[in-house]
């Protein structure tokens, strides 16, 4: 580690501006994939493990005009399924020459040193949230055994990259691959929280180049939308909500190396009917309404400050977490595109 402070030569009179130019890295989108849009602080000092206990159940009766003796039994199966943990740790040393070159310069080192080592915690908590720790393990999102995967047809006209797509064509693709989502999630019906996960390259066409035509989607009073905006304006007709966010790490990430875009519902709510609900048994207590789990064990990372010889300090930043958790595959969807 280094902490470069230059000497520089300044002409005068001059003025120096007292704000800094700093370097601006992506804030990613991609914990809006998690239930409750965060990571669940869940796990105790030292887990090594999470785990979630799930129950599958099977049910037969009989129907007959006379009572029968021989009858059928409801079947409960319980399994666990589970995911590790790993600790992130980083760490800074600097002594009080550091320090004081670095306030030269108009900032605080020790505060630089502490948002670096929290930005770069944060930066491997969104790797291991969409690409996991052991990939090969299922871990990760975008490796989630059971997520459903599908990549761009091509169009009436035989174009299959985002740039060349129909604009209509795409809004009815997403809004198909929403249909199918909240299908699978037994949720049509009910409002739900959908989320679109992409690069910026990709979503950004959909929401500021990709005008649909007026012959197929006309707003109230005339005009056009791009491709997002049908989406969002057909899903805000079925009471859903859609967090259309950004990560530029899914590019090349989809199925050849196409761009990756998840669309995911992170939690769902329960089907239930009125008084005959054929869902009766998700009323047993407690029950995990989440989809897609992230796990750490404290909210922020935890700062170690120790002192060295010669009066330097020593700082170490760490959080345990476990990769990202589709704990319903059936609610994650994964598209590939080719942008050109």
């Amino acid at each position: 580690m280094a902490n470069v402070t230059p000497s520089w030569v300044q002409m005068h009179p001059s003025y120096v501006m007292p704000e800094v130019l700093l370097q601006y890295q992506q804030a990613s989108g991609a914990f809006d994939t998690l239930a409750t849009g965060n990571p669940m602080v869940r796990l105790g000092e030292g887990d090594l493990y999470a785990y979630i206990k799930a129950f599958d159940i099977r049910t037969k009766v009989t129907a007959a005009q006379a009572a029968g003796n021989m009858l059928p039994s409801v079947t409960v199966n319980a399994r666990m399924i589970s995911t590790p943990s790993y600790l992130l740790r980083v760490r800074a040393e600097y002594d009080h020459h550091d320090t004081a070159a670095f306030g030269q310069w108009g900032a605080s080192l020790v505060e630089a040193q502490r948002l670096g080592m929290r930005q770069g915690i944060f930066q491997q908590l969104r790797n291991s949230l969409l690409y996991g720790f052991n990939p090969a393990n299922g871990e990760g999102l975008v490796n989630t055994n059971g997520a459903t995967a599908v990549s761009l047809p091509p169009d009436s006209n035989g174009n299959t990259t985002v740039v060349t797509y129909d604009n209509g064509q795409m809004a009815v693709f997403l809004l198909t691959q929403i249909s199918a989502l909240k299908t699978r999630c037994m949720q049509l019906g009910m409002p739900a929280r959908i989320t679109v996960l992409g690069p910026q390259r990709t979503l950004g066409a959909f929401e500021y180049q990709n005008i649909v035509q007026l012959t197929q989607f006309q707003r109230q009073g005339g005009g056009t939308l791009p491709t997002a905006g049908v989406v969002k304006d057909i899903l805000d007709l079925n009471g859903d909500e859609i967090d259309w966010v950004y990560d530029d790490t899914l590019i090349g990430k989809g199925a050849g190396g196409t761009d990756a875009v998840i669309i995911n519902i992170p939690e769902i709510k329960k089907p239930s009917a009125h008084r005959i609900d054929t869902n009766e048994f998700a009323k047993l207590s407690p029950g995990l309404e989440a989809c897609a789990l992230m796990l750490c064990d404290m909210a922020a990372p935890r700062e170690i400050p120790t002192p060295l010889a010669g009066g330097a300090v020593d700082v170490v930043s760490e959080l345990r977490s476990t990769s990202g958790w589709g704990v319903r595959p059936e609610a994650l969807t994964i598209v590939s595109m080719q942008y050109s």
